[in-house]
């Protein structure tokens, strides 16, 4: 081919144009034409994007590698991302890791290397969808510099996330939105006629829309549809009221995911109020689960493992009530099911706690770890078979139920231990006071055998 024909693979190549670069249409969401075209226009996210904190800095020097932002819907997470692309000139590229595949990927890769003058920022949404193949994949363009990575994902990084990948990136956790930056921000939409609602002439209280803000969750996202969709139910230069808001709350949906941070919080919230003996609390945090449509057996035995854990001999009906509960839970089904799981949930929640079983646990482990394993003495061993009776096994081993209190002052370990320590409440303190009289019981008979 003469020279002449030959195409410009890299200087003439027109490169598609950057989604951070396409303007907002009116057809796409209020709550995408309304997002921040700079850094200081990220609401609620002031322990990031404040002066003098690490992103700005960054941002400013564009001397970043590749980030990522990790919380729950609707925080700003995309926007961070977008306003990072305009304010360092980058290329922005967007995919999102449930519908991309590897030829994508390794399309978008290969247009970066061919343009590094374009400074490519690949933004990929839902980042913990990618497989370790896909993650394996971005590693070299990474560490090349030849993408800057911002990840954005609901999932704790640390679990989703491949270590090397994770290692090149700078983590930064977002938090849900406050009800009055979310209100301030649909204020702003109501009159912003170039990207909001302002054509509508439409109005609100602060009041109505904190209400609406708070019905929302932290998620700016959908308090921002939420908005989009009341004002086109109203006539023009309607006031927005507590009746339109109240509407909505009878549709609310609690946010809610059995495999995200959510779910892992929520349950442990639950835990934590059970074992700090919260009724209230625990009471909400079950409720919030069964709303969200936790799984009604994830809960049951959860509260069996507190049965043991830590309420243990301080009421010993715990665990018969809690694994009774989890039966129940399956042989009865939901609606139902939830007095049952009420019912157990204020049980635990208010009864005695105790984790000397636990620590008895714990140590028992830790004796065996930190010291030679001790022999089994010939008294407590198995005498069945004549090599064992030939051995001696078994001999000298007293009978307990043929001394009074079934105490024969035998000792069961070669090495004597104290691993357990009954604490001195509720049905655990007559367990206390019962081996105290054990041990001198045991003591007198030893040293009238002596």
């Amino acid at each position: 081919m003469p020279a002449d024909d030959q195409p410009e693979f890299f200087g003439d190549e027109i490169l598609p144009p950057s989604d951070s670069q396409r303007k907002p249409t009116a057809n796409q969401p209020l709550a995408a034409r309304m997002r921040p075209r700079r850094l200081n226009e990220v609401v609620g996210q002031e322990h990031i994007t404040g002066e003098g904190n690490l992103l700005p800095r960054l941002a400013e020097q564009n001397r970043f590698g590749s980030l990522i932002f990790y919380g729950p819907p609707g925080c700003g997470k995309t926007s961070l991302a977008e306003a990072i692309a305009a304010e360092t000139k980058s290329r922005f590229v967007r995919i999102n890791a449930v519908m991309s595949n590897v030829a994508e990927l390794r399309e978008i890769l290969s247009i970066a290397r061919r343009r590094p003058e374009a400074g490519t920022i690949l933004f990929i949404d839902e980042l913990h969808r990618f497989n370790k193949s896909q993650q394996d994949l971005l590693l070299p363009d990474v560490e090349e510099g030849t993408v800057r990575m911002i990840g954005a994902t609901t999932h704790n990084p640390g679990f989703y996330v491949n270590p090397p990948l994770l290692s090149r990136s700078h983590l930064f956790r977002l938090e849900p939105l406050a009800p009055p930056a979310i209100a301030g921000v649909m204020a702003a939409a109501l009159t912003d006629k170039e990207r909001g609602l302002g054509s509508r002439k439409c109005s609100a209280d602060e009041k109505v829309l904190v209400d609406l803000a708070m019905l929302c969750d932290g998620d700016l996202r959908r308090a921002l549809n939420a908005l989009e969709v009341i004002v086109f139910s109203l006539e023009e230069s309607s006031s927005i009221t507590t009746a339109e808001i109240e509407v909505f709350a009878r549709e609310r949906r609690i946010r809610y995911d059995a495999d995200e941070d959510e779910h892992y919080d929520t349950i442990s919230a639950f835990i934590k109020s059970c074992r700090g003996s919260d009724p209230d609390a625990a009471m909400y945090w079950l409720a919030k689960m069964l709303v969200g449509g936790e799984d009604p057996r994830f809960i049951a035995r959860r509260l069996v493992i507190l049965a043991s854990e830590d309420v243990g001999l301080a009421d010993p009906m715990a665990l018969p009530l809690t694994v009774a509960a989890h039966h129940a839970v399956d042989f009865i089904g939901m609606p139902e099911a939830e007095y049952t799981l009420a019912h157990a949930t204020l049980y635990i929640a208010t009864t005695p706690k105790s984790n000397s079983a636990a620590i008895a646990l714990s140590a028992s482990k830790q004796a065996l770890q930190k010291s030679t394993v001790q022999a089994v003495p010939l008294p407590m061993r198995d005498k069945s078979g004549k090599a064992s009776k030939d051995n001696n096994h078994g001999k000298g081993y007293r009978y307990s139920h043929d001394y009074p209190e079934n105490i024969s002052g035998q000792d069961y370990l070669g090495k004597p231990l104290s691993l357990y320590t009954p604490k001195s409440i509720a049905w655990e303190a007559k367990i206390a006071e019962r081996l105290a009289r054990w041990q001198h019981l045991k003591a007198e008979i030893k040293e009238s055998r002596s």
